[in-house]
């Protein structure tokens, strides 16, 4: 938990200088000849396709997430499939991915390596939408720590996957007058903007809640931490794919 983102075809107008007149009928002596009318062929359905839509894979191959070939904000780009997220986010952070996106367009996957959180939750529920329209996966690889805030762009991978050994943790937010989320209503706007958010990545209502009451079982200055089978429940299956869209930024 936080301190803890087609066009109808349309007619041609038609204008006095290019209107044509049908000539005039023929005389009444005129012998009509009918002409066969074509008729529409039969239209055979295509079979539905599982590969037209499926999710992204996940590449878990093993990476070096030293180097790197470029380095937008905490996203360090490994190569033109997997970019690394190797720090907290701030405001900052989605200007960061669009631009990373319109250089490395082929990006289609987040290696979640050294994650603690976020030092601005809006910007951070903001680009969690961001990877989900943009159809990237998450992958939280061995020893792998995604922590706090950094666990809603986790669950915005379009696929995401945990490797044995990595850790996660959370905690209640804490608004900057040090109130936590147990100090409001629970579809006060305050909380229903995460509730909101998880059910967009794909939780029930019921799991949402789940979830959020969970995380927010933790005081703000503590930390709850899960392993890769703990957290693995919480997620459930990949999301839908009519969930994901694919927007450019």
């Amino acid at each position: 938990m936080s301190a803890i983102a087609e066009v109808a075809p349309h007619k041609a107008a038609v204008s006095a200088d290019t209107l044509v007149l049908a000539p005039p009928p023929p005389a009444a002596t005129t012998r009509f000849v009918p002409r066969p009318v074509p008729q529409p062929q039969a239209i055979t359905a295509k079979p539905y396709s599982a590969v037209a839509h499926r999710l992204p894979s996940i590449d878990t191959s093993a990476r070096s997430y030293a180097g790197g070939i470029a380095q937008y904000g905490p996203f360090r780009v490994i190569d033109e499939n997997r970019v690394a997220l190797m720090g907290e986010t701030d405001r900052e952070s989605p200007r960061w991915f669009r631009v990373m996106l319109r250089n490395h367009p082929g990006l289609s996957q987040i290696d979640m390596v050294e994650c603690p959180g976020t030092r601005d939750d809006i910007a951070n529920l903001r680009l969690g939408r961001m990877i989900r329209s943009a159809g990237l996966s998450t992958y939280v690889p061995r020893r792998g720590s995604v922590r706090s805030g950094a666990v809603e762009l986790f669950l915005a991978g379009a696929v995401r996957e945990i490797a044995e050994g990595a850790e996660f943790a959370v905690h209640s937010w804490m608004d900057e007058q040090g109130r936590e989320a147990h100090e409001f209503a629970m579809d006060a706007p305050q909380n229903r903007r995460y509730l909101s958010y998880y059910r967009e990545m794909g939780m029930s209502e019921r799991d949402a809640r789940a979830f959020y009451s969970f995380t927010n079982s933790v005081p703000h200055r503590e930390a709850r931490w899960l392993g890769a089978r703990e957290m693995r429940r919480w997620i459930g299956g990949a999301p839908r794919p009519a969930q994901i869209a694919h927007a450019a930024f």
